[in-house]
C-alpha cells in the first residue's frame, strides 16, 4: 500500500449539498429556508439569548452569568492543623506565619494563617496565628503550649 492508495472508508464522506440549484434538486427556491422571515435573510441567525433587540434575561440577572459578587473585605485563611505543626516543629519551638512559611506549611503569598484542630499535638508550642479553631486552641494548651491571636484588619474598611 502506498499513499496514493489511501482513502476514506466509502459512505463516510459526502458531496456538498448545493442549495438554491433549481427545483429538480429538492433544495431549489428558497433552498431550504422557508418562506419570508428574519430566518430566511442572509446573517438572520441570531445567538440562542437573542429576544428580539429587548435586553435578554441573562443580562439582567449578574449570578445567570457566572459573574455574581464578589465581598471586597472577604479574607481568606491559609489552613495549617495541629498535625502538621507536630511534625514540622520541636518542643518549645515558636511558630509564627513566617515560621510555618520556612516549613513548608504555608505559601509565601498566603496573607493569613488559621490554625485547626485535625490531629494531635504531643509536643508544646508557642502558636502565634491569624485565627483559631475551638478544638486547635484546647489541643495546644492541652499539650502545654500557648496560643497569641494576630488582629486581623480589612483593608480599606472603616468603621466610626
Amino acid at each position: 500500500m502506498k499513499l496514493h492508495d489511501l482513502q476514506p472508508p466509502s459512505g463516510s464522506r459526502k458531496p456538498k449539498r448545493r442549495k438554491g440549484i433549481g427545483i429538480a434538486a429538492g433544495q431549489g427556491k428558497t433552498a431550504g429556508r422557508g418562506q419570508k422571515g428574519q430566518k430566511s435573510r442572509s446573517g438572520g441567525v441570531k445567538r440562542g439569548y437573542f429576544e428580539g433587540g429587548q435586553l435578554p434575561l441573562v443580562r439582567k440577572l449578574p449570578f445567570a452569568r457566572g459573574v455574581g459578587f464578589s465581598n471586597p473585605y472577604r479574607i481568606d485563611y491559609a489552613p495549617v492543623n495541629v498535625r502538621d505543626l507536630d511534625m514540622a516543629f520541636q518542643a518549645g519551638a515558636e511558630v509564627t506565619p513566617q515560621a510555618l512559611v520556612e516549613a513548608g506549611l504555608v505559601d509565601k503569598d498566603e496573607k493569613y494563617v488559621a490554625i485547626l484542630g485535625d490531629g494531635d499535638l504531643s509536643v508544646a508550642l508557642k502558636v502565634t496565628a491569624h485565627k483559631f479553631s475551638a478544638a486547635a486552641k484546647a489541643k495546644i494548651e492541652q499539650a502545654g503550649g500557648t496560643t497569641e491571636q494576630i488582629k486581623v484588619t480589612r483593608g480599606g474598611y472603616r468603621t466610626r
